[in-house]
C-alpha cells in the first residue's frame, strides 16, 4: 500500500514516516512539508531520524493525492480542508488527525467522504478510542446525578483548549446520556459561579513542560467516585493508529469512519 505524508516537516510528520517505513505492506512514495522548511529538498527518512529511503520532502503536497492511495494528515484545519477536496478528486484514503476543525470545516471532510474513505478522529490512540467506549458506557451506566469532569494537561506548545481529545471525551460522555454535548459543556469557571448545575459536563485544560497527553474522566458520586485515565508518553502511539487506520481503510466504500470502525469497538 502506497502512503503519502504532509506536513512531514513537523514532529508527527517525521513519527508518520518512520511508522511507514517500518510497517511491513506500507511503502513511502511521498512527502510534503511546509515551504521553507529545512526539511524540503531532504531525504525523508533521514530527517524523520531513521535510515534514507529514497523520497525528498517536497513542498507541493498535490501529487501526493494522485500517487499515493492513502495520505495521512496531521496538519492545521485549513490545510485540511485543501487536502480533504484532493482526496476526494484522487480518491485516495484521507487519515485526518489535526484538531481544531470548527463544524464548518468538519463538514468539508464529510463532503469528501462521499467520494473517499476518510478516517477522522480527534486521537489514533488505540488505548484513547478503548477509553472513549469506556467513558460512554460508565456515563450511560451511572446515575444522571453523578457528576462528570474532564481533566487534560499537555505541553506548554499546545495552541488549542480543550484539547480534541478532551472533547471527544465529554462527547461521549453526552451520548452515553441522552445528551448534547453543546447543551451542558462547562468550559469556563471563574467568579460567583453559584452551584454546580446538575448534568453539566466539565472541563479543565492544564498546560505546562513537556507533556505529550494525559486525559483523566471523573465520574462523581455522593459516596463513591470512578475516574478512567490515559497517558500517553510517545507520540508514535498517534502514528501507529493512523497507519492502521490506513491499512484498515484502503479499498472500503466512501464514507467517514472513525477509530471505533478501524479497531471493531462497538
Amino acid at each position: 500500500m502506497k502512503f503519502g505524508v504532509v506536513g512531514s516537516s513537523g514532529r508527527m510528520g517525521r513519527l508518520l514516516i518512520a511508522q511507514i517505513l517500518k510497517t511491513p505492506g506500507a511503502e513511502l512514495v511521498g512527502a510534503a512539508g511546509q515551504a521553507g522548511s529545512p526539511a524540503i529538498g531532504h531525504d525523508a527518512g533521514l530527517f524523520a531520524g531513521v535510515d534514507p529511503c529514497g523520497v525528498r520532502v517536497t513542498d507541493d503536497a498535490l501529487p501526493l493525492f494522485a500517487d499515493a492511495d492513502a495520505v495521512l494528515d496531521f496538519t492545521v484545519p485549513e490545510a485540511t480542508v485543501q487536502y480533504a477536496a484532493w482526496a476526494a478528486q484522487g480518491k485516495t484514503v484521507h487519515v485526518v488527525g489535526t484538531t481544531g476543525l470548527d463544524k464548518a470545516q468538519e463538514e468539508k471532510l464529510t463532503l469528501a467522504a462521499r467520494h473517499t474513505p476518510v478516517v477522522y478522529a480527534a486521537n489514533m490512540s488505540i488505548g484513547i478510542n478503548l477509553l472513549l467506549a469506556m467513558v460512554e458506557r460508565a456515563a450511560a451506566t451511572l446515575q444522571p446525578s453523578t457528576d462528570i469532569e474532564i481533566q487534560e494537561l499537555h505541553h506548554r506548545h499546545k495552541v488549542d483548549a480543550p484539547s480534541g481529545t478532551a472533547l471527544a471525551l465529554g462527547r461521549a460522555a453526552a451520548e452515553g446520556r441522552g445528551a448534547v454535548l453543546d447543551d451542558v459543556a462547562v468550559f469556563d469557571r471563574h467568579g460567583h459561579t453559584g452551584a454546580r448545575p446538575e448534568g453539566a459536563i466539565g472541563f479543565a485544560a492544564l498546560r505546562g513542560g513537556e507533556v505529550v497527553g494525559e486525559h483523566s474522566v471523573m465520574f462523581i458520586g455522593a459516596d463513591e467516585r470512578l475516574e478512567l485515565t490515559h497517558k500517553a508518553s510517545n507520540r508514535a502511539i498517534y502514528a501507529e493508529g493512523a497507519v492502521r487506520a490506513a491499512l484498515w481503510a484502503y479499498g472500503k466504500a466512501p464514507g467517514m469512519y472513525g477509530m471505533r470502525e478501524v479497531l471493531g469497538i462497538n
